[in-house]
């Protein structure tokens, strides 16, 4: 603790944290797990002096003081090692002996956390409650097809396709000309997000693809995974589940080089290859994979020396421009794959996606565009980026749905959204909306993280140290002291867990429509919101 002689400009008490310790000292047994699992050291042993004064009431002997010294669990101050909020302390406490408490002050922490050029400690969220899909009803009940219809006693096509989906005159054309024609995958529609082989940890991806591969061999729902920019273990790209996987390819080309190698040994193809251009937490800015997680495994991965931070540049060094994209990289990794896997970018949603959307419908090998909203979660962004830069997703896939409406095109080019979606638990209900505004499907990784595998962040900025590998619950840590803490297999039950209840409340969301044959794609009759610029800007009708 500080003293008068010592008090810096940069000195804090506990009252201006924005977590602060409560510790019990007469039910703690001072066993010490507190202070070992905490993942940023905030707390510590302590010894503490107290006085005593004694009085001798029957007045025989003089009164005194007596000082006593005892043991026990003190917080640090120091900005490096403030408390974060996880309560890990208080999961691993067998007395309940101690639990972290929100400030009620202002907080005063984000003047001083800045020293040395360390980066603010964050999950990448934007910390903003609520949103505009969470404000959507479904207001279009069918009473004349089957009033009792029921998403349990139905049969539902919850399916959608990804890849060009050319009508049959184009498709023989196509053939004549060319030989072949482009590649369609029948996919479920909520897909788990790009979170790369680095950014999570190896039980964490290993949880993922157990439950990806269990869902899709067991309980036969095509769920797919992406794989984000940084390559995946090399055993996954000769094994028959990398049929499940989307392989991304993004502007650092982080760990492409294994992949490459790879294909004459792939025994299956993957189900899609994405090249990503942007995500919508950090539009026009590139990533960062930073030192503390670049360990031997995934320096070894992405071809890199270990302990240095990976920057991924905000575009590739080789494209400037969408239509040079088509013609590099995606006619290029069509034929890296004899044209037998679906190719297609992701951008981030901004004013430009509709211009990027007309340069891809113009050309057949694009199998459709992804676009990331700006609350999309990541921890490789920088807060100016998160704060300031952005597009919500909502309007952007209306405005470019709408967009391929007038062309005709519809039916053609997919649309995959995401970017918030779940941000506040109404995964179904948000896909659903988007779904109906023109998405054929939505990514989703910040749910997964927080639901399967019990992320401990939240929007009021608890832990959200995602960024710095020191995740309390082995997530997004490359530390095997903290990762060995997550259980795969109990990730992979919880993963199915997800997916088997999306897919029961998106029947129940599916079947007052009337519709169990396809999925309500730019329904948008169905939808209504209570505010009325909203509703023009989206085009759905405005309720109160």
């Amino acid at each position: 603790m500080s003293t008068i002689g010592t008090i810096t400009p940069s000195s804090l008490s506990i009252k201006d944290l924005p977590w602060q310790i409560l510790w019990d000292k007469d039910k703690c047994t001072l066993c010490g797990r507190c202070t070992a699992v905490c993942p940023v050291s905030a707390i510590e042993l302590g010894v503490f002096r107290k006085r005593l004064i004694e009085v001798d009431i029957e007045g025989n002997q003089p009164g005194g003081n007596v000082y006593k010294t005892y043991y026990g669990i003190r917080q640090k101050t120091a900005p490096a090692y403030h408390c974060v909020g996880c309560a890990m302390c208080t999961m691993a406490c067998p007395n309940d002996a101690i639990m972290p408490m929100a400030g009620d002050e202002t907080d005063k922490l984000r003047y001083h956390i800045n020293q040395g050029g360390q980066p603010q400690r964050r999950g990448g969220r934007r910390n903003v409650p609520g949103g505009v899909l969470d404000r959507i009803k479904f207001i279009r009940i069918s009473m004349l097809t089957d009033p009792a219809l029921d998403a349990g006693r139905h049969e539902f096509e919850l399916r959608t396709l990804l890849g060009r989906v050319l009508p049959p005159e184009k498709n023989l054309k196509f053939i004549r000309e060319n030989g072949w024609i482009p590649p369609v995958r029948e996919i479920y529609p909520l897909i788990i997000g790009g979170m790369s082989f680095g950014a999570l940890s190896p039980t964490m991806w290993e949880g993922l693809q157990m439950g990806v591969a269990y869902l899709n061999e067991e309980l036969k729902m095509p769920v797919r995974m992406c794989t984000g920019e940084g390559g995946c273990p090399p055993r996954l790209l000769r094994s028959r589940f990398l049929r499940y996987v989307i392989l991304q390819i993004a502007s650092g080309y982080f760990g492409w080089d294994e992949i490459i190698h790879a294909i004459p040994e792939m025994k299956v193809d993957p189900c899609a290859v994405e090249i990503k251009y942007g995500q919508g937490a950090k539009p026009g800015d590139g990533g960062l994979l930073m030192w503390h997680k670049v360990k031997k495994l995934i320096a070894t991965i992405r071809g890199v020396p270990e302990g240095i931070s990976l920057p991924s540049p905000p575009t590739h060094q080789t494209q400037y421009s969408i239509e040079e994209s088509v013609a590099k990289m995606i006619q290029s990794m069509y034929m890296a794959w004899g044209f037998r896997v679906p190719v297609y970018p992701k951008i981030s949603a901004t004013s430009t996606a509709m211009a990027v959307l007309n340069n891809l419908s113009r050309n057949q090998y694009a199998a459709g565009i992804s676009i990331d909203g700006e609350d999309g979660g990541t921890g490789a962004a920088y807060n100016v980026s998160m704060d300031h830069m952005g597009h919500p997703i909502a309007s952007c896939v209306r405005d470019c749905y709408l967009n391929l409406v007038t062309i005709g095109q519809q039916n053609e080019i997919p649309i995959f959204a995401g970017g918030g979606v779940g941000k506040t638990g109404n995964l179904a209900a948000n896909a659903a909306s988007l779904i109906m505004l023109g998405a054929s499907g939505v990514q989703t990784g910040k749910y997964i993280m927080q639901a399967a595998a019990g992320c401990l962040g939240s929007e009021s900025g608890r832990c959200n140290i995602c960024n710095i590998g020191l995740c309390p619950k082995g997530i997004t840590s490359q530390d095997p002291r903290l990762y060995r803490r997550l259980d795969p297999e109990a990730v992979a039950q919880r993963v199915v867990d997800v997916f088997v209840s999306f897919d029961t409340e998106l029947r129940k969301i599916m079947a007052p429509l009337g519709r169990s044959t396809s999925l309500p794609i730019g329904m948008s009759d169905a939808l209504g919101i209570d505010d009325k610029d909203i509703a023009d800007r989206l085009k759905i009708k405005y309720v109160v």
